[in-house]
């Protein structure tokens, strides 16, 4: 983390300041929060729709597309971290978690380099 870079729990907080602010929370029922979080990454994905993977990797250095992946990307993390703040998640030990889980169900000498699901290892 560089300096002045908040934490989750920072962010968190603001959020929340900014959520009760407006009297919000009224609103942020856990499953419209859900929802709100897949709406935001499906204006996500709406980015790179009819856009040719590589073209859209050169383009993701665009300035404009840029600020555009950005905006988007920051949305889904606050949606997240409204949800993990509702349901009582510690998002950063969730995390750290599933990449443990990820790493049994993936050791590298089967899945290196292989798209296949862990199922199929």
């Amino acid at each position: 983390m560089t300096p002045n870079q908040p934490s989750l729990d920072e962010l968190t907080q603001r959020l929340l300041e900014f959520r009760d602010a407006r009297d919000w929370r009224q609103f942020h029922s856990l499953k419209d929060l859900i929802l709100s979080l897949s709406l935001e990454a499906s204006e996500l994905l709406e980015l790179t729709q009819w856009t040719p993977a590589d073209d859209f990797e050169k383009n993701a250095h665009d300035e404009r597309m840029q600020q555009r992946l950005k905006e988007e990307c920051a949305d889904v993390l606050l949606y997240l971290l409204l949800i993990t703040e509702r349901a009582g998640i510690d998002l950063q030990q969730a995390a750290a978690e599933k990449i443990t889980a990820n790493e049994r169900k993936y050791p590298v000498e089967k899945s290196r380099g292989t798209s296949a699901k862990y199922t199929e290892l």
